[in-house]
């Protein structure tokens, strides 16, 4: 089990983070819907949670939704073997609910429907498309909203929960610099984890063809993070499982002793840990204190193209969006200027992406953009299916981001402090809890 959590996200994120993949998914899981159960056999209820139901239809929503977001066939008998884990999930969800009702936590229609607004701005998606697609694919969308306020309510109950825990001090941070200080040299480790709970010996055999199952469907090729956001039981599912870097120290044993003899991009085998199973994967490693990057502050525009490109046959929209772009990259001189111009661009991605790390930069032409472009001249038109874009770098330099920031340690010792009190009240809400599982 990992011991240090980051969550610096909103509590939606895991949400974004499940759906970020619908608009890719292969077709052949967006066709391959099972038949729509009969009505009485929907209705079934399959467990009961201090009065409140849980029917098939819940868990078969939750079900297909994993699929369409993963790329599974939805008539694949892989689903049926997460039945039970999905069910057990359900029930936890429905204990966070009650909790964040007893508790007299509100959380507003309109809160919830401006998080799926920024699930579909953050994904380049018109308003509505989530209702319309998950409709058309067959899933409720009352199964998005549920995960939403959840998500919602449970970050303010913990909020609750601690209280004055939630101011970091100068102290604190001091501490856990010189913790970091200390370890200067020693080898760390950038990963993910999915936390599969045990709360009851009797679950173990259960979870541990749980977590095998999920293993095949990730080196399969199912995305980490969309598995870790819908199944992983620890914080950190609200960024898709990842842990960032975390230090010896940080780990159990038995996780560290893989981590120290896996290839990076590997998905472990399920490693006991306190408390249940944890499934990891390594995304790098270097020395604490000591890791050069070249970093990038950017800005860009995005002009949409109002259907997919054809390039052999583009429309007469897309050749003035491409006309468009090409007076931007000639007339832009500054950052700002890309700023104004991705604002009466009509698009919905933002300006300012974040600074990155340019040697992370996943796809190889923009790596080399991001290298070679001269600061504050605008880049070419890069044309995509979907629209044009132009980027211009404002900043780039060399810097030592083994260092962690001031705010980079306050957010660690905030979210040990939180994932440490999501699993004490857990505890005690499964605990007092009358759960009825029905076959």
């Amino acid at each position: 089990m990992i011991l240090r959590f980051s969550h610096r996200r909103r509590p939606y994120l895991r949400v974004v983070l499940l759906l970020v993949f619908l608009g890719v998914a292969p077709a052949s899981a967006q066709t391959a819907a099972p038949p729509l159960a009969s009505t009485a056999d929907a209705s079934r209820i399959v467990a009961v949670v201090n009065g409140d139901a849980i029917t098939k239809a819940d868990v078969d929503n939750r079900r297909l939704l994993f699929a369409l977001s993963t790329g599974m066939s939805a008539a694949s008998d892989v689903l049926n073997r997460l039945t039970p884990q999905v069910t057990r999930q359900l029930i936890d969800e429905r204990l966070r609910l009650q909790e964040v009702q007893r508790r007299h936590v509100i959380v507003h229609d309109n809160e919830i429907a401006a998080a799926i607004r920024e699930i579909e701005q953050r994904n380049g998606m018109p308003e509505g498309t989530l209702r319309r697609r998950l409709s058309a694919d067959g899933v409720e969308f009352r199964t998005l909203i549920d995960q939403v306020r959840a998500q919602i309510g449970w970050s303010r109950v913990l909020r609750e929960v601690l209280g004055p825990q939630t101011n970091i001090t100068d102290a604190d941070i001091q501490e856990q610099a010189n913790l970091l200080k200390a370890q200067t040299g020693q080898q760390e480790f950038r990963i993910a984890e999915i936390f599969v709970p045990i709360s009851d010996p009797g679950q173990a055999e259960e979870a541990h063809r749980f977590a095998d199952t999920v293993i095949q469907q990730l080196r399969l090729g199912a995305p980490f993070v969309v598995v870790a956001a819908q199944f992983s039981q620890s914080q950190t599912a609200l960024q898709g499982g990842d842990e960032g870097w975390v230090q010896p120290n940080q780990v159990d044993p038995a996780v560290l002793h893989v981590l120290q003899e896996m290839p990076e991009g590997a998905i472990s085998n399920p490693i006991p840990v306190p408390g249940g199973l944890s499934i990891v994967t390594l995304h790098g490693k270097r020395e604490i204190g000591r890791d050069l990057a070249t970093m990038a502050t950017v800005r860009q525009v995005f002009l949409p193209f109002a259907a997919r490109l054809n390039p052999n046959a583009p429309t007469a929209q897309q050749q003035q969006v491409l006309e468009q772009a090409r007076r931007i990259s000639g007339s832009a001189r500054t950052c700002e200027d890309i700023e104004a111009a991705n604002k009466t661009g009509g698009g919905n991605r933002p300006a300012d992406p974040g600074e990155l790390r340019v040697d992370s930069v996943a796809v190889p032409a923009l790596r080399q953009l991001l290298t070679t472009l001269p600061v504050g001249k605008a880049s070419q038109p890069l044309i995509a299916e979907d629209g044009v874009a132009v980027i211009m770098v404002c900043n780039r330099a060399q810097r030592n981001v083994g260092e962690p920031s001031k705010q980079e340690l306050s957010d660690r010792i905030l979210n040990d402090r939180v994932e440490l009190a999501s699993r004490q009240l857990m505890r005690d809400l499964q605990r007092r809890a009358v759960i009825d599982r029905r076959p």
